[in-house]
């Protein structure tokens, strides 16, 4: 199977991987003719890239790290915790939340157990998910991606728990920015992005009185948009004023932002979204964290076409998870021509050959 832009996929492809709704229900089936019309609504729908199959790659295998049924639970979790939490802030009535803590660290183990027990670097671009709420997947895709960066770092079990509600909450102060400017689907003016900046803040407040939940989490709410410069919000803080939890979900934040599809813009491949975060280390972002990062993502998702500095032209077809930059690639192309027999070759071993481009960012290029 191979991973391609919808924008580029041609009617009569034949979809590889089901797509689902955020209650993990199938949408459109494995092994269905792709239409003019459902590549469109794919789109409409949030879908910007998918498995086609491809007798070339019929025998890869993606894993992305975190099962389908402990996404859906998360979500489901996620989306129930988090409007409860509205409702009850939007009526002024004093949070009564005994079981969120508990419920919540149920979905932290599940996310840390499939984590620990998958060998490959993360990657969150094959998970074809139709979602409501970009709120409920984008907060379940940071956890998953800081407690990934949090596991390769070695904290302990308690520590990786407090990480762990720390991101699963740190947009939860959203659940109080009027609708209107929270689901607006151009960009925010000036006004409205001072307003959904309180989130940061609003989502300290929620949580600092919720009963047996860490100050730690509430304090990762408040700080994850603060920046190394102190050109972050609300509190503008610089270096170690900010808590390593909070350095470490900013990464994961930006990096699951620019990597989602939005109304306003084309999403990023992982591998632009780690340059944008290489742009801002130092100034915005830790560089060790960032480095760690990069070894805990899939850069070239398997199942992604890549050309390389030598020009052929091949397809991703397994992680090296100590180097997620150097993947096994199987050459499909030399020279401009197909080829009849393909081959693999893996770039770890071969450190004079790299990736100069992907299938999908020549496609945006050409558009």
């Amino acid at each position: 199977m191979r991973l391609v832009a919808v924008r580029s996929v041609t009617a009569g492809a034949i979809l590889a991987k089901p797509i689902y709704n955020d209650n993990g229900q199938i949408l459109l089936c494995e092994g269905v003719e792709l239409t003019e019309r459902s590549l469109t609504r794919l789109y409409e729908l949030g879908i910007s890239f998918i498995y086609i199959h491809d007798k070339r790659t019929n025998d890869i295998e993606i894993e992305t790290g975190v099962s389908l049924e402990t996404k859906r639970k998360a979500l489901k979790a996620i989306k129930s915790e988090f409007q409860a939490i509205s409702n009850q802030v939007k009526l002024k009535k004093s949070l009564n939340l005994d079981h969120f803590e508990k419920d919540f660290a149920v979905i932290i183990r599940a996310i840390l157990s499939d984590i620990k027990n998958n060998d490959n670097a993360l990657t969150l671009l094959s998970d074809m998910f139709v979602y409501d709420s970009y709120i409920f997947t984008h907060s379940l895709n940071v956890t998953v991606y800081t407690l990934g960066l949090a596991v390769d770092l070695g904290f302990s079990d308690k520590q990786l728990m407090d990480i762990g509600l720390g991101s699963l909450l740190h947009d939860v102060g959203k659940m109080v920015i009027p609708l209107e400017i929270l689901n607006k689907p151009g960009r925010l003016t000036d006004e409205e992005f001072q307003v959904m900046q309180e989130h940061s803040m609003a989502g300290f407040n929620i949580l600092r009185n919720i009963p047996n939940l860490s100050l730690l989490s509430a304090h990762c709410a408040l700080q994850h948009h603060e920046r190394l410069d102190g050109t972050g919000y609300p509190r503008g803080l610089k270096h170690d004023d900010i808590h390593y939890y909070a350095k470490m979900i900013a990464i994961a934040d930006v990096f699951d932002a620019v990597t989602s599809h939005r109304v306003y813009r084309k999403p990023m491949l992982p591998h632009e979204g780690l340059e944008l975060l290489y742009s801002g280390v130092g100034n915005q972002f830790d560089q060790n964290l960032v480095e760690a990062f990069r070894r805990t993502v899939a850069i070239y998702p398997v199942g992604l076409t890549v050309t390389l500095s030598d020009q052929r032209v091949g397809i991703v077809v397994k992680q090296n998870k100590q180097l997620s930059t150097h993947p096994v690639v199987r050459i499909i192309e030399e020279n401009g021509v197909e080829l009849k027999e393909t081959y693999d070759i893996d770039l770890m071993k071969q450190y004079n050959v790299t990736i100069v481009a992907t299938e999908a960012t020549l496609a945006a290029a050409a558009q």
